[in-house]
Parts: structure tokens; sequence; C-alpha cells
């Protein structure tokens, strides 16, 4: 058989050593057994000697626990669309800013900002990672333009030395 086949999760090795446990099996009888199923995917003998003495005090689960507490990155919809209002308002805002303005860490702010809205910092502007043609048609134009005015500033100031 295959190592996919034979892949239990712990769950379901936890039900199968409760159950040779309720049927007074040894621990390292119960071992043996696992251990020919499973092979290399099967617990220790001290892990499994560890969970029949769990079951017989009768203060285990053969389910995992959940885990409780709030997730280390939180992220809802509200924060970033916030952060995205923030950044339509005023391109050149920095990601320290937004945090302080939101109460919450540079970090996942920036994390938000890169990940989730999919933006990266461009010439102290804040602009989408990828634009779609008529964007960057738009960008190419308008960047020609500034050019074409600095060229002639350049020109008028340089004919007045």
């Amino acid at each position: 058989m295959s190592g996919d086949a034979l892949d239990c999760n712990n769950t379901e090795t936890r039900a199968v050593i409760s159950f040779f446990s309720l049927q007074g099996e040894a621990p390292k009888e119960i071992h043996a057994i696992v251990t020919e199923t499973l092979g290399e995917y099967a617990p220790s003998c001290a892990t499994v000697k560890n969970w029949v003495g769990q079951f017989k005090r009768g203060g285990f689960s053969t389910c995992d626990a959940p885990f409780p507490g709030r997730p280390k990155t939180v992220t809802t919809p509200e924060i970033i669309h916030e952060i995205q209002e923030l950044i339509l308002e005023d391109r050149r805002i920095s990601a320290k800013s937004i945090a302080e303005q939101l109460a919450i860490s540079s970090d996942r702010v920036g994390s938000i900002i890169h990940e989730d809205l999919d933006m990266r910092k461009l010439s102290a502007k804040w602009v989408p990672k990828c634009l779609n043609a008529d964007q960057k048609r738009q960008w190419c134009q308008s960047s020609a333009q500034i050019w074409n005015f600095f060229c002639a500033i350049q020109m008028i100031s340089c004919r007045d030395w």
C-alpha cells in the first residue's frame, strides 16, 4: 500500500487506541498493532502509553481541542475598506500614519496594502501592482506630459542665462 493510504490523522489514531484500550489491551500491544498498520506514521510507544493512560482517567477525547483566542492576524473587510479609503484620499499617506489613525500595527497595515489591496509604493504614491491596459496608457501619457513640461521649463530657464 502507498504511504498516502496509510497516513491517518491523530483523531483516527486516537480512536483506534481508545478502542483497543477499552478492549483491555496493554499499551505495548496497542503500539505493535498500530505500528503494523501505519508503519512510519504510527505514534511512538510513549505517546500510545500516554494516550491510553489519559483515556483510562477519562479526561481525554479523540477529537482535537479547539484553540481558543484571537488569531494572530485579524483582517476584516471593514479594515481593508478603511485602509483603501485612506489611500484613495491621499496616495502619499504612509503605512505608519494609517496604522496610527486606525490603531492597528504597521505590519498588519503593510500586509493588507501589499497582499489584500495588491498595491505598492511608487514615487511616494500607493499604486496598484497590476495596472490594466487603460491605466498603463494613462500613466504613460501623464508621465510624458510631465516630462515635456519639465523640458520646456528647462529650455526657458537656460535661455534666460
